[in-house]
């Protein structure tokens, strides 16, 4: 099974794309999707669906997961942007005809490091030792993708869907 797994963000977009199935899941590819914040708004949310569609495209992942959205009620502007992406990388899913999955990002770290209120700092760790990557993937958007990306792995692991 190929996971994809994408973190949102208007500026930076992070994915993170995983073979699992074997012993453990394997880095196939990460990354970012930056957006022109020079640009005007529907330009950006243009270039990211341009940008998720040609790596659905070359990857041809079996799944999509994306953090569930959450903003603090003080940044209410943020969760309205984060929604306006997340609807970019669903509607390129969706034209791919590849589902998408969506976890709480405490559910998230929840899977990694037994803490759902782990630091950045301590998902990055996980998320290096558990690929066995030689160092902690940067930026941390792709970090946090494939954090993402892991999650759904493991979820599946445990209901008996693929080895991890």
């Amino acid at each position: 099974m190929r996971v994809l797994g994408i973190d949102p963000g208007l500026n930076i977009t992070g994915y993170g794309l995983l073979d699992a199935g074997n012993d453990h899941p394997i880095v196939v590819e990460a990354g970012v999707v930056r957006s022109n914040d020079k640009d005007q708004f529907e330009v950006r949310l243009c270039e990211i669906a341009r940008e998720i569609s040609d790596i659905i495209a070359q990857f041809h992942p079996d799944v999509i997961v994306v953090e569930e959205l959450y903003s603090h009620y003080s940044h209410p502007i943020t969760a309205v942007i984060m929604g306006h992406v997340r609807g970019v990388i669903y509607l390129r899913a969706a034209e791919a005809n590849v589902p998408v999955v969506s976890y709480a990002a405490t559910r998230i770290k929840k899977a990694l490091t037994g803490n759902g209120r782990a630091t950045k700092s301590q998902m990055q760790r996980m998320v290096s030792s558990a690929l066995r990557l030689p160092t902690i993937p940067e930026p941390p958007d792709a970090a946090d993708a494939l954090a993402v990306a892991l999650c759904h792995c493991r979820a599946k692991a445990h209901h008996g869907m693929i080895a991890v």
